[in-house]
């Protein structure tokens, strides 16, 4: 896949205060690429100059192998964002709105473009109410689907299901790995649902006060943790426990008859087949691999080991 976006050094300072520090990244095209940090990170100040809404204090942004900045109104025809923290024109209807945000872009099918995107995103029933009347979740739909009006080669979408239930980022999230899959669609995705992230991202780039720490596929990332959690189901699980697991020095947790055990790979074998050893009849075993969100959490906390 060929690189449809390059960052290189990019950096912004806002009077003493660097929020983001020589950052350089690549989006390849049909790729869907996690941005993720804390509040404050640099997040959302780099979103906004890959936008052009932010001057870059230095460093270079490239569009589909041109520079943004010589091009930015060629490359914005390409492009669209959603965040859960803009907000649209209150006093417009709905479909107003999206008449009204649909002329920034060349749209040659304009009302059959604006059609499409009603039905993807099941506004119907919102057209003729004002975005003011629109609950949180509801103009958050609303603002995701704009982001899809000019038939984008790159989304930038920040925390676009923050404000969403379940069900509809569900549709959301569905509705994005469609868009790659049948359309190429790339994407600059951020979040602080780490399951939402496994589920979308092909890769990740961790940015922390404003510096790329870490750049990798979830998968890659979670096994620089080395963590399993095994899962499994004892009838009498604090007795039968407190026999084997002294001699592996492990904590564990019991929900009810379910024990849970964090511990490295190499040593699940051991464990399984002390129980076996000691007669101690399990069932319902599962094991899993470290999550992206324990891999945050432990690079974010300071002093935390990986499990023995």
């Amino acid at each position: 896949m060929r690189d449809i976006l390059q960052v290189r050094d990019l950096t912004k300072i806002f009077g003493g205060f660097k929020a983001v520090d020589a950052a350089s990244f690549n989006l390849q095209e049909g790729e869907i690429l996690g941005l993720l940090g804390q509040n404050g990170a640099g997040k959302t100040t780099t979103i906004q100059m890959l936008l052009g809404v932010l001057i870059p204090t230095s460093g270079e942004i490239e569009y589909f192998g041109k520079p943004f900045r010589e091009h930015r109104g060629e490359i914005q025809e390409k492009i669209n964002f959603s965040s859960a923290y803009t907000n649209l024109p209150f006093n417009l209807k709905v479909k107003d709105c999206l008449h009204y945000v649909s002329h920034f872009y060349d749209i040659a099918d304009r009302r059959q473009r604006i059609k499409e995107i009603v039905s993807q995103f099941d506004l119907e029933k919102l057209l003729n109410r004002t975005v003011a009347a629109l609950s949180a979740g509801e103009q958050t739909r609303l603002n995701i689907a704009k982001a899809f009006l000019n038939r984008p080669k790159i989304v930038l979408l920040d925390e676009p299901t923050a404000s969403l239930d379940p069900e509809n980022a569900r549709v959301v999230r569905t509705f994005i790995l469609e868009q790659q899959k049948s359309e190429g669609l790339s994407v600059v995705f951020t979040s602080h649902n780490m399951e939402e992230v496994e589920e979308v991202c092909d890769r990740v780039i961790f940015i922390d006060g404003g510096k790329i720490t870490w750049n990798d596929t979830p998968y890659n990332l979670s096994l620089r943790l080395d963590l399993n959690t095994v899962t499994f189901m004892l009838d009498n699980p604090t007795q039968d426990m407190t026999r084997i697991l002294p001699k592996h020095a492990l904590k564990w947790e019991v929900h009810g008859t379910e024990v849970s055990i964090k511990l490295k790979e190499k040593s699940v074998p051991g464990l399984i087949q002390d129980l076996v050893t000691n007669q101690i009849g399990f069932h319902g075993l599962t094991i899993n691999r470290a999550s992206l969100e324990e891999y945050f959490f432990k690079e974010k906390t300071p002093g935390v080991k990986n499990a023995a």
